[in-house]
């Protein structure tokens, strides 16, 4: 037994050990990311904020950077994230509830459909936007438009809004299920009245990081057309633009005036981002005080 007993003690420590040294080695990569991360954003900031003007907010792009401006590219931006919101929210709800809920995993196709969300989650967004190309802006005619951008970007998103809805409504008890269907309630108002209002902080959270991670994609748009000069503000059918796009096309241009306006944009995004953020925590905030 002492045999025995000084063995494990052995190993304990050796697990200790190890769970230190793990433990460690976490803080110092989350230490080089926040790090790198700072250094990114002091220096965005020491360049940009001071051309965060009423010219780049109001005024359309130009040669000269003394009147450029990415009032086209944010309007468009914001289009963007309005139809991704009306797109990819209501669409990945409906399907998590449905796989979640209402789905037999027993049958080949429910099966096969979690099997395919779970790979398209982890495509590359260029992909996504050679998809487009081919079956949106020329298959069915659909054009360069910003209808055919934000269509692209549903699809890209679409997989994580559906995967965090999943995990967001199976983290629901079920004695909240059991207890509605005892008292006579419907399949449907038990997930409609008690299972998606106790999900809904989880399911805000996960869609409204999906959709922060479409606003900052570049490629997919990039191949659908997205013009790096509108000189107008966009239309849903119209040719259009988005801050990524701007900001890609100030950084490749040779005056350093225009990598000064690219930081400032790039300001300006991360606030459009922090904003669908805070609106989010602010959402899962009142909805857990609610319950």
């Amino acid at each position: 037994m002492s045999v025995d007993a000084a063995s494990i003690g052995r190993r304990g420590r050796r697990g200790r050990a190890s769970a230190a040294l793990f433990g460690a080695y976490l803080a110092a990569s989350l230490l080089v990311g926040f790090a790198a991360l700072g250094a990114l954003l002091v220096d965005v900031a020491r360049k940009g904020v001071g051309h965060v003007d009423g010219v780049l907010l109001t005024q359309p792009p130009s040669s000269d950077p003394a009147l450029a401006g990415a009032r086209p590219a944010i309007i468009g931006t914001i289009y963007l994230m309005v139809l991704l919101i009306a797109f990819a929210v209501p669409i990945g709800v409906g399907t998590a509830v449905y796989l979640e809920e209402y789905a037999n995993r027993e049958r080949w196709y429910n099966r096969a459909l979690e099997v395919n969300i779970q790979n398209l989650a982890a495509v590359p967004s260029i992909v996504y936007g050679i998809l487009g190309l081919a079956f949106l802006v020329r298959g069915i005619g659909l054009g360069r438009v910003l209808l055919a951008g934000a269509l692209i970007l549903t699809l890209l998103v679409l997989p994580t809004v559906i995967i965090a809805a999943r995990e967001a409504i199976r983290a629901v008890p079920a004695s909240i299920r059991h207890g509605a269907l005892a008292l006579g309630a419907t399949k449907w108002q038990v997930v409609w009245r008690q299972v998606l209002p106790v999900a809904l902080p989880g399911i805000a959270t996960g869609s409204i990081l999906a959709l922060s991670r479409a606003i900052g994609e570049t490629a997919p748009l990039i191949l659908i057309g997205a013009l790096t000069y509108v000189a107008f503000d966009p239309t849903l059918l119209g040719e259009f633009t988005a801050l990524p796009i701007q900001i890609y096309q100030w950084t490749a241009r040779p005056q350093p005036e225009f990598k000064l306006l690219a930081a400032a944009a790039i300001i300006v995004l991360l606030a459009l981002l922090l904003s669908m953020n805070a609106f989010a925590i602010w959402l899962r905030n009142r909805y857990r005080r609610a319950m």
